[in-house]
C-alpha cells in the first residue's frame, strides 16, 4: 500500500508538474500573439512615412517648379492633388493700409473626377468693412490685359475677411470669338485664346474707395458690373508679379 500510494503521488507530482509547463507554453504563446498585434498596430506610422516620402513623385509639382513666380510655392501633395500659394500685396491702397497682406490657396484635384479647381483668398489688416471684387487678370498691374471676375470678398470690422469658390484657374483663359487667338501654357501646350495667370483686387464701390483712400478725384473703372458701367474703384491688391502665379 505505502509503495502504491508513494508511486501515486509521484504520478500526481509529474502531472502537476505537466500541467504547469503547459500553462507557461500558451502563456507564451498568448504573450507572443499580443506582441504581435501591438506591432501590427504600431504600423500606420510606418505606412504614413513611407507615403510622405512618395510625395516627391507627384508629377504635377515636377511640371509647375521653375515655371511659376518666385513667390508661389507649391505644397508637398498627394497626386493627383495639387496645391499652390501666393501672396497678394497692396497696390491701391499701399499709401493708407501699407501692412495689408492676402495669401491665395489653390488646390487641384483629380481632373478626371472634377474640372473645378477650390480656390481661397484670406486677406489681413484689410479696410474694414468693404467688399472687393477679384478677377483673374493677363498682368499683374496695368493696363492689367484680358480679364476674367471670379469671386466678391468683404471685409470684417478688423480688415480681415475670405471667401472660397470653384473655378477652373490653373488654365484659365479669355478670349473675342472673332479673333481667338492662341497662348502657350507650360500645363496644357497650347491653348485657346489669353491665359490669365495673375490675381487682383478692386474695390467694388468707387465712393468706397474715394473715401478709404480719402481722394474725390479717383476715377471709376469697370471691374464690377452693374450700372453705371463704371462705377468700380481702383485696384486695391495684386499678386505684383511678372511671372505666372498660377
Amino acid at each position: 500500500m505505502l509503495l502504491l500510494f508513494g508511486r501515486m503521488t509521484r504520478d500526481g507530482a509529474t502531472v502537476r508538474v505537466r500541467c504547469s509547463i503547459s500553462l507557461l507554453i500558451a502563456l507564451l504563446i498568448v504573450s507572443m500573439q499580443v506582441m504581435t498585434v501591438s506591432a501590427a498596430s504600431a504600423r500606420p506610422a510606418q505606412v504614413s512615412h513611407s507615403v510622405g516620402n512618395s510625395v516627391t513623385l507627384n508629377h504635377n509639382v515636377q511640371q509647375l517648379q521653375g515655371r511659376l513666380a518666385p513667390t508661389v510655392h507649391v505644397l508637398a501633395s498627394l497626386p493627383p492633388t495639387t496645391i499652390l500659394q501666393f501672396p497678394l500685396v497692396p497696390s491701391g491702397i499701399k499709401q493708407t493700409f501699407p501692412n495689408a497682406t492676402g495669401l491665395v490657396t489653390i488646390v487641384r484635384g483629380n481632373r478626371d473626377d472634377s474640372t473645378s479647381d477650390t480656390v481661397t483668398v484670406d486677406v489681413q489688416k484689410m479696410p474694414p468693412n468693404i467688399t472687393f471684387t477679384i478677377f483673374f487678370i493677363e498682368f499683374a498691374g496695368k493696363p492689367f490685359g484680358h480679364v476674367q471676375y471670379v469671386a466678391d470678398l468683404t471685409t470684417r470690422g478688423d480688415g480681415s475677411g475670405e471667401t472660397i469658390f470653384q473655378i477652373i484657374t490653373l488654365v484659365a483663359f479669355a478670349m473675342d470669338a472673332r479673333n481667338p487667338g492662341t497662348s502657350q501654357d507650360d500645363t496644357e501646350s497650347i491653348t485657346s485664346g489669353t491665359n490669365l495667370e495673375h490675381l487682383g483686387m478692386w474695390f467694388s464701390s468707387l465712393q468706397d474707395a474715394q473715401k478709404i483712400l480719402n481722394d474725390d478725384t479717383i476715377k471709376g473703372t469697370i471691374f464690377d458690373g452693374g450700372n453705371p458701367p463704371l462705377h468700380a474703384g481702383p485696384q486695391a491688391m495684386t499678386d505684383g508679379q511678372s511671372a505666372p502665379v498660377f
